[in-house]
Parts: structure tokens; sequence; C-alpha cells
């Protein structure tokens, strides 16, 4: 077990960054959902601050909105006067799957085509997040939303995949130990089926729910089925004229409380119209059933774009370290699909007759921090000297080959990446998060032999914008093609190449003697279409490097901080 430091909340005001050692998926998704359904029926003002520089994270003008300050100047929930303002993981963390695990909370996600991948976050108060360190280090396609359980001593991790070339499956690693050393995934070939979520019924015996609603037996080791996949529940229906994406029951959740089995399940489509996607309940006294529907459902709904938070859902139902209740779900910031789905905290009650409430109304405001616990310092500082492996934490590979590792290799505080591909269309890029709404990020790359080195926004290849570096012009990456016109001499084999984005506007700068003089790049853009809605994939806008051609690229400093938002 971890053993995180825990400081007072006071602390977090001045942070020390902390230490650590495509569109054929999107029409697999519909069918998903079709056979769930199916079963479902049978049951710039900025850019001279001097690097280094922290400032605080400040709401934008005529919002009353603020959040804490973490490592770079990023925002935290946790606002340092007992109240947290959400979301309490901000950036891409979808689908979150969460365990209580005696004083201690972990917390994972679905990575979908980023390796090494499913990050596992720690906490003790459910407010305050820090990682510790990837689950998931051998690539089997496309991982979607997870189940993080622990049964007798051991963790478990249930994953839907869909390696290349064969159906969708659900996988399961396993670990003695949170942060691993974790088994290879072995296939449970429960094929076709996602959002799997684990329960002990009351005969003692495994069971995994999946996205239909169905269920199957696993054997009491959990590392294979001892079943068939069957019907589980009808899930409660929505009046017909309300407007959403699609009935798609998935990400089913269960707990047991009392004499009563719960069952958590997300209805009304992921994404689309902002008052889609949802949370219901259902319960029953045997995990077979028959489960009676939630007379207060939908327990969580956005009913307007005027909300802050759009399309909440997929909500995991836990207990507070101190006695209290909670759900921890998914959801768009409102204006900012673009940073993905975000990671929400919304306090439950139990009522007299044995079914919850949500209590957060629209998470638009500051809400009492959850009772006992400890804090955790929360965040991970992006800022990268290349010094040590942080693989899977902070940096990724975007869809890569099975081999992709093999063009990393660390030479004191750099790391060379070696090319491939053409374009960052055709190159597996080296991807980092973004976690705030305005911010900036800088690399210094140098290019060795034929090489060109990109810095990039990326959603996925067919959306992405940013400057490629050739030593003897700028190149300008727009609407995800190379834009040859707007391409500027830029004589130079060292650049240091600076992104703001500002609330979607983003400008580029680059530096060809260390930051003594800048060049502000003549395209900039507007990105706040490179999102779900309109090029598929759940994903998110992610910083990214490319290193394109035979030769390599050398990177030598990364740094991001969050700044001051302006209209």
């Amino acid at each position: 077990m971890p053993n995180p430091e825990n400081p007072s909340p006071a602390s977090f005001r001045d942070p020390q960054p902390p230490e650590f050692a495509s569109g054929s998926r999107h029409e697999t998704r519909r069918a998903l959902i079709k056979g769930g359904l199916a079963a479902a029926l049978l049951g710039p003002a900025m850019a001279a601050r001097a690097l280094g520089a922290a400032p605080p994270a400040v709401a934008p003008p005529g919002e009353s909105r603020k959040w804490g300050a973490g490592p770079e100047g990023q925002r935290v929930a946790d606002r340092g006067d007992g109240t947290f303002l959400n979301p309490i993981l901000p950036g891409d963390h979808p689908d979150p799957t969460i365990l209580k695990d005696g004083a201690d909370y972990y917390m994972t996600f679905s990575s979908f085509n980023s390796f090494p991948g499913i990050v596992i976050w720690h906490s003790r108060d459910l407010v305050n997040w820090r990682p510790v360190g990837p689950a998931l280090r051998q690539n089997i396609g496309t991982v979607w939303a997870l189940d993080l359980c622990k049964h007798g001593n051991r963790y478990y991790v249930y994953i839907p995949a869909i390696p290349p070339g064969k159906p969708w499956s659900i996988f399961v690693i396993h670990s003695d130990r949170i942060e691993g050393p974790w088994s290879d995934p072995i296939d449970l070939k429960i094929e076709g089926c996602i959002d799997p979520g684990h329960i002990v019924g009351e005969d003692g015996k495994r069971y995994l729910f999946v996205n239909g609603i169905r269920k199957v037996r696993l054997t009491d080791d959990g590392l294979a089925t001892d079943g068939e996949l069957e019907p589980a529940y009808a899930p409660w229906r929505y009046p017909e004229d309300w407007v959403t994406e699609n009935f798609a029951p998935e990400g089913p959740k269960l707990l047991r409380r009392g004499p009563w089995f719960y069952l958590i399940t997300a209805v009304g489509g992921t994404a689309g119209p902002v008052t889609g996607h949802m949370v219901i309940a259902a319960r029953a006294r045997s995990i077979h059933g028959p489960w009676e529907h939630c007379p207060h459902n939908p327990l969580v709904r956005t009913l307007s774009t005027d909300e802050p938070w759009w399309s909440r859902g997929h909500a995991t139902v836990v207990e507070g370290p101190g006695g209290d209740w909670w759900m921890v779900y998914h959801g768009y910031e409102n204006g900012f699909r673009a940073l993905g789905r975000q990671t929400l905290l919304e306090p439950i009650e139990w009522t007299d007759d044995g079914w919850f409430r949500a209590k957060g109304g629209d998470l638009g405001r500051p809400l009492p921090l959850p009772m006992g616990g400890s804090a955790v310092r929360p965040g991970l500082a992006l800022s990268d000297d290349f010094s040590r492996d942080k693989f899977g934490v902070q940096w990724a590979f975007h869809d890569p080959a099975p081999n992709e590792m093999d063009r990393v290799r660390y030479d004191g505080n750099a790391l060379e990446l070696r090319g491939a591909g053409s374009s960052p269309a055709n190159s597996s890029p080296l991807t980092c998060q973004a976690v705030d709404r305005a911010y900036e990020v800088e690399v210094t790359m140098e290019l060795i032999g034929a090489a060109e080195g990109a810095f990039l926004l990326y959603y996925n290849p067919k959306a992405f914008v940013g400057v490629g570096f050739t030593g003897e012009k700028a190149k300008t990456y727009q609407y995800a093609s190379t834009e040859e016109w707007a391409s500027v001499p830029l004589a130079g084999r060292k650049v240091r190449a600076r992104i703001t984005n500002n609330r979607h506007v983003v400008t580029y700068h680059y530096s060809l003697d260390d930051g003594a003089t800048w060049r502000r790049h003549p395209t900039r853009m507007e990105v706040a279409g490179l999102n779900h809605n309109v090029f598929g994939g759940f994903l998110s806008l992610r910083v990214a490097i490319c290193s394109l051609g035979t030769g390599r690229i050398r990177l030598s400093r990364f740094t991001y901080r969050a700044i001051e938002e302006t209209p």
C-alpha cells in the first residue's frame, strides 16, 4: 500500500511538484449499443511571462466559480476553505471506476487509444487525487469503461477492449499490490460486450454485469467465466419525448448495502445532446432479481445547456471516509468538450425508503468537503526535463503499434524519439493530457538526421492543428492537413516551440535562441470543434509531439502552466 503525504489543505496554495519513480470504432460502438438495447428489451497576454512562474487558477470574467491552485497553476477542486468545486479530476478522465479500500480510495478511467494505459489514482478524501501509475503496459487495443475492484487480498481490473482484427472482448488483469506489478491481460472471451461491473452475489459467487444489462458468473478466482451471458435487468425507460442520443443502457455498477443490492446504470447515450446521458438506479434482494426501478429516476441528468456540466452520467456510489455517501461520474464542461469528459463528485443521501437521492444540484457551486479523511497533495506536475521515465502517468502514444516503445530512448536529460510516418496522420504521436481551460506549453526539440518535428494539439488522425519544423521552414498544420501556403522560412535545427490555448484560441510562437527572442507564427486557430460530437472516438484534445521521417528528434525540456483566462 502507498504511504502518501498528507499535507493540510492550506499547503495547496503553494504546492510542490509531486514525485513519481477511428470511424470504424464509432460504428462498432453503435453495434454494441444496438446489441445492448436488444438485451435490455429482453430484460496570448501571458506569452512573455517568465518560465517557472505558477499563476493562480482564476475564474474567467463574469464567473463566481474559483478553484484552488495546484502544480503549475492547474486548477484543483479543493479550495482550501472546507469546500470543493468540481471537477475533482480535470481533463479527460471518463468512465470513472472507484474502489474504497479501507481508508484509501483508488480510481481509474477509460484509456482508449493511449498506451501505456489505465492510470490508477489515489485519494484519502475523495477530492484530492494523485497518480499511482499505469496498470496496463500491454497493448490490447482500444480500452473502454473498466471496473476496478478488490476480492480477498487481490486487486482486479476488468477491461473491455477491441484488439486489432478481433471482436470486442472483456479482459482481466490482477495484482496483489495496487502499485503492481500487474499481470498480463487474460481474455475472458465475453465477446461483444463493454462496461463490466463486478459484484459478489448472496450465493458468494462472483458476477460481471455488462451493457445491456446482462450478467455472467465468474469462477471463484475471477479469471474465467463459469456460465453463459444472460439478461439481468430491463432498465427504466424515460419518456419518449426526452431529447437523448439513444437509449444505450450501459455502465452498470453495483453495491450491496443492508438487505439490498443496488444497480446504478447509465442510459440516454454518452454524448450527443447535453440532455441525453443520465444516472438511474434499481434494487433487488438477490443478484438474480427481480429488480425494481428507483422511484426517483433519473437521479442525475443535465436539463439545459445553461448548466455548467453537460451529459452527466456513468456513476458509481461510494461511501466517504466519514460515513457520508457520494456519487462519482463524468461530464463535459459547458463550452469545453475538447477537454473530454471530466470526473465529478456529488453528495447523495439515503432516505427512509431505502433509496438515495443526489444533493449536488447542477454542480455549479462549491460543495462541503466529504467528512473525515485526509488530503494527499493533489495533481500531477506536467513539466518534464526528461530525466526519468514518465510514460503512462504523463506521456502515452496514441494508437501505437506493438513495438512503438522501441522508438524511445532516454539519454541523460533528454528523450530521443525515432521518426515514423510522413505526417501526424500516419505517425503515432507522443501525447500529454491538457487539464485547464487556458494553458501554455513549450517544448525544446532538436532535429537529428532526416527528421521533422511537430508540436500539436491532437484529437485523432483526422483532427489536429500545430506547427512543424524541418530545419528550413515552419509548417502549418490545420484541419489535419499540411497547409503549405502558410509555411514560413525558419532555418535552424534546434527550436523552442510554444503553444498557447486560451479558451480554444490557439497561438504559436518559436525561438531559435532558447527563448531570448520569439517569433509568432502568422497562423492561428480556434479549436472548440475538435471534440467527440464532431469527430467521434470519445477522446480529448491533447498536447502532442511527432517525430517524422527517417531521423529522430531530441526533446530536452517540456513545460506546462495554466494561464489566466481572457475572453
